[in-house]
């Protein structure tokens, strides 16, 4: 397994291991103890979602509260989708950037993104269907989302014709969620990240059943 940060601080990208025979193949496609020691700190693991889409349907983009905020961690188990990570958190160095990485079930890769970050993706195909593991349990009171065809974000979602939630359709621009108050502030963020990074990790090597 290997894990690398991406451009916006509080992302990684997890390129799992796969072990093939005429069987089928295995993987570890989430190791607590690795995502520990890449991160500083352990996933709190509160709920676990499943989303399924259609050919160009576009989520997001969405985030929670501070605290406790929602940390993602996102596979692709069927099809394949654009993920999109969005730094939306007010004095990052980084803020209003985006980063995009294409998740499906052939490279079988993830993304992790700590409390704070925008999330949102396009379905590549029918059918596509993501797992995440997250953070803290879903809060429809702190949840909020910021319009994923922001011209200012520019994002660069591979469709022609977005399918967009009418909450989705509805969401602020990300100058008027900030105007309302509405974004993580950095700081917050990295003081949250902070006050959980001296969790200790322990030691292990790769393993599991073939």
């Amino acid at each position: 397994m290997k894990i690398r940060p991406l451009s916006i601080d509080g992302a990684w990208e997890i390129s799992p291991q796969q072990h093939g025979d005429p069987r089928g193949l295995f993987l570890e496609w989430y190791r607590f103890d690795r995502l520990a020691a890449a991160i500083g700190h352990p996933l709190r693991l509160a709920q676990a979602n499943l989303s399924v889409s259609a050919h160009g349907v576009v989520r997001g983009l969405h985030f929670a509260d501070l605290p406790p905020g929602q940390a993602k961690y996102v596979t692709c188990v069927r099809g394949a989708v654009i993920d999109v990570v969005v730094d939306i958190r007010v004095g990052s160095p980084t803020f209003g950037q985006w980063e995009a990485v294409r998740l499906d079930d052939d490279d079988r890769r993830a993304v992790y993104l700590s409390e704070g970050l925008g999330h949102g993706f396009c379905a590549l195909t029918d059918d596509a269907t993501l797992s995440y593991l997250c953070s803290a349990t879903y809060n429809p009171a702190a949840e909020h989302t910021v319009h994923p065809l922001d011209p200012e974000l520019a994002i660069t979602w591979p469709t022609e014709a977005p399918l967009l939630s009418a909450r989705d359709a509805a969401a602020p621009t990300l100058a008027q969620a900030r105007a309302a108050g509405q974004l993580p502030d950095y700081q917050t963020c990295r003081s949250l990240l902070a006050s959980r990074n001296s969790a200790a990790t322990p030691a292990s090597t790769e393993g599991g059943h073939r």
